[in-house]
């Protein structure tokens, strides 16, 4: 199936909270969510730490438009774009973790490399 997936959220509020799942994810390095979360949220992170590795004031600022917070940004066009100057992508892993106990829903970790 093409295109995102909706996890059941309109448009304006999933956008929400893939901005702060990833700013989440960026600022603490690991999060445990659902598999599907993950998959959405491992290409937005990617993209910001691949706009760190540019660095210039454009990118900060595209970069301050997504994320929710400012020392979250310095922290991604600092610390993460040093970690990963030599390589040239594939930032992220998934590791599946099982059914959560509630609602047997796939959980996973999301966590730097």
């Amino acid at each position: 199936m093409p295109g995102p997936r909706k996890l059941g959220k309109p448009t304006d509020a999933r956008r929400a909270m893939l901005r702060q799942q990833v700013t989440d994810f960026l600022d603490t390095g690991r999060m445990e969510t659902t598999v599907t979360r993950c998959r959405e949220v491992a290409p937005l992170a990617e993209k910001m730490i691949t706009l760190g590795k540019k660095g210039s004031l454009a990118h900060r600022r595209i970069a301050l438009a997504f994320l929710t917070r400012e020392d979250v940004v310095t922290k991604v066009f600092t610390e993460r774009a040093a970690a990963y100057s030599e390589r040239q992508g594939g930032y992220t892993r998934i590791t599946k973790t099982g059914p959560r106990r509630g609602d047997s829903a796939e959980m996973a970790i999301i966590e730097l490399v």
